[in-house]
């Protein structure tokens, strides 16, 4: 085990800050189009797109950034990572890609409507499903002999990640509703109130049901659990409480506090993921050490890392800064195809 140098350290941060942007920035987006399947009001569905119009295409440049900088700074756990998981990656793609052409084609073809309406909800649907099923095949260990992923095509397969994919599609949805109260007005926002309990409490007894099938039917998925110890059972303990936050917020009528505590969940949800982790950047066989490219290229990626990453993060913040507020009709019009 070969201890992590400074520079990988820092990449490794990196990677870890852009995953947490992109699961929150682009899970709400995600989680829109998930709830989106859910209704078949054509005002609502309009005005839902209209809510995530301006900031969906930016919230993935964070997904890109992830998968460079693991290619750049890790490539040993790129490797195994993409052999692993090439079945959820791929399905992850075709998602996003079947969003990001909804949200162009919807308006302009209105007897195809049916299939962009689909390509959007379903699109979110499994994008937001091949992710958490790829952290629970994570969870329960990635098997690599001499570096290279030792396993077959559909070792993700199995009825733990099946769980996390489901939890994480009730987690963005949940983040979408939350969205969609901090952005919205009137009908949509009493809809989405009304969303957020039954929401929290399908995510409680997806972690509950993922917690009892680790112990009971699948221990290499407690791996991670056993790993828990002194400050980091803080983590997961204010998960829980995030969630009630949530709940408590949405009672309240408090806007801004669903959303809030929609992001401290995932937020507290990723930093138990890292204790469980550490120090494996493929768990629980390749350690950062082992996989961090030479220092001499963490090096040279650093100068482009410095002037892009800044501009990335300005970028976002200006972007928010600009649309913050309540949705007006004129993103409804963006979204419904007018220029």
């Amino acid at each position: 085990m070969v201890d992590p140098s400074p520079l990988a350290l820092f990449w490794a941060g990196v990677i870890a800050l852009a995953i947490v942007a992109y699961v929150i920035l682009d899970g709400f987006d995600i989680g829109v189009g998930v709830l989106f399947g859910t209704t078949r009001d054509e005002a609502r569905r309009a005005e839902m797109m209209g809510s995530v119009a301006p900031f969906w295409d930016g919230n993935e440049t964070w997904l890109v950034v992830v998968g460079a900088s693991l290619f750049a700074a890790f490539p040993a756990a790129y490797a195994v990572l993409m052999g692993a998981f090439y079945m959820p990656v791929l399905l992850m793609l075709v998602g996003l890609i079947f969003r990001g052409v909804a949200f162009e084609f919807r308006y302009r073809s209105h007897r195809m409507r049916w299939l962009w309406d689909a390509g959007f909800a379903y699109g979110s649907t499994l994008v937001a499903f091949a992710q958490g099923a790829a952290v629970g095949a994570m969870m329960r260990g990635v098997p690599v002999e001499n570096m290279q992923f030792a396993g077959g095509a559909f070792s993700w397969v199995h009825g733990f990640p099946v769980l996390t994919g489901i939890g994480l599609v009730l987690g963005y949805a949940l983040l979408g509703a939350c969205w969609m109260v901090l952005k919205t007005e009137g009908a949509l926002q009493a809809w989405s109130y009304a969303r957020i309990p039954w929401l929290v409490a399908g995510v409680f007894m997806i972690l509950g049901l993922a917690f009892v099938w680790s112990l009971t039917i699948d221990p290499d998925a407690a791996q991670g659990a056993r790993r828990l110890s002194g400050w980091g059972v803080a983590f997961p303990i204010l998960s829980v409480l995030a969630l009630l936050g949530v709940l408590l917020g949405a009672r309240a009528r408090r806007e801004t506090v669903p959303m809030a505590m929609a992001a401290v969940f995932f937020v507290t949800a990723f930093l138990t993921l890292g204790v469980m982790f550490w120090p494996y950047m493929v768990p629980y066989a390749v350690t950062v050490g082992d996989a961090a490219a030479p220092d001499q290229a963490l090096g040279f990626f650093l100068f482009a890392g410095v002037v892009v990453l800044p501009l990335i993060a300005v970028y976002t913040a200006g972007k928010y800064w600009i649309f913050r507020g309540k949705t007006d009709r004129g993103h409804v019009g963006v979204a419904r195809g007018g220029r």
